[in-house]
């Protein structure tokens, strides 16, 4: 029984692992080139969340057009 863990266990925490990472990303590649703006235009640094330009492009049917950023 113990030999089964030592090997279920370590292959159950890479699946789940590789299963929750592969989930959390929808961004791609095509909207930056697209758009012709690096990731950081609409994700925050190290963050697969939306800024408010990430939230423009994704409720305007990825189209930045008309897109105003926020004064500083």
């Amino acid at each position: 029984m113990f030999r089964i863990m030592k090997v279920v266990l370590p292959a159950g925490v890479m699946a789940a692992a590789f299963f929750f990472n592969a989930a959390a990303g929808w961004a791609k590649p095509e909207y930056s080139r697209r758009t012709k703006k690096d990731c950081a235009f609409c994700h925050p640094k190290d963050s697969w969340n939306l800024n408010d330009a990430g939230k423009y492009y994704r409720d305007h049917h990825y189209k930045l057009d008309g897109y105003k950023p926020p004064a500083k």
